[in-house]
């Protein structure tokens, strides 16, 4: 007695496909993507430290904090001082943030003293070169909030609270906050 074969159903999409009703369909192929011999640059394995490009063109403005970036071209350190309770911030900000006046534009002293640091272990890619690196909080004379940079030129062990530093600009300014670091003074 012969077998009955089992009615089998065709989809819309199989017939817009050419599939036919009934028809075998093959199993699919492995499928990997492409790859390429390039290796990876790996700078250290704990913690790993690894090579890898990034790269995009932006456009930004620096809008009313212009004169900051303009200033470290030239050697300056500019904060902001509130016209109203002469609140002084070494980062500078166009409102006191005591009593909400406007501020203006001062010139910061180029020596302080550290605050407190610490040592960064891992960094974006334009640090990644001089990992680790150290970070500062720098207090000046005469002004009521601190200023966060590099501080360069010294040991992790060298560094204490209440230690004399002076800013130092790239000779070549590429109008970043990277533009200014401290050494010991």
């Amino acid at each position: 007695m012969p077998v009955p074969q089992a009615k089998i159903k065709t989809n819309k999409n199989q017939k817009k496909a050419g599939v036919k009703s009934g028809a075998a369909t093959a199993p699919a192929k492995k499928f990997r993507l492409p790859e390429t011999e390039d290796g990876t640059t790996v700078f250290n394995t704990d913690p790993l430290i690894i090579k890898s490009h990034y790269g995009i063109d932006y456009l930004h403005s620096y809008a009313e904090d212009s004169p900051f970036f303009v200033g470290l071209s030239q050697g300056k350190l500019l904060g902001s001082e509130c016209r109203q309770c002469h609140e002084r911030y070494a980062t500078p900000r166009a409102y006191c943030m005591q009593c909400g006046s406007a501020t203006k534009w001062i010139e910061l002293p180029l020596a302080g003293r550290v605050h407190t640091w610490t040592t960064c272990y891992m960094g974006s890619e334009e640090f990644l070169k001089e990992t680790p690196f150290n970070l500062v909080l720098v207090e000046f004379d005469g002004v009521n909030t601190l200023f966060l940079a590099r501080l360069a030129g010294v040991t992790q062990e060298q560094i204490r609270i209440g230690m004399p530093v002076r800013a130092q600009f790239l000779r070549n300014s590429k109008f970043k906050p990277t533009d200014v670091y401290f050494v010991p003074a």
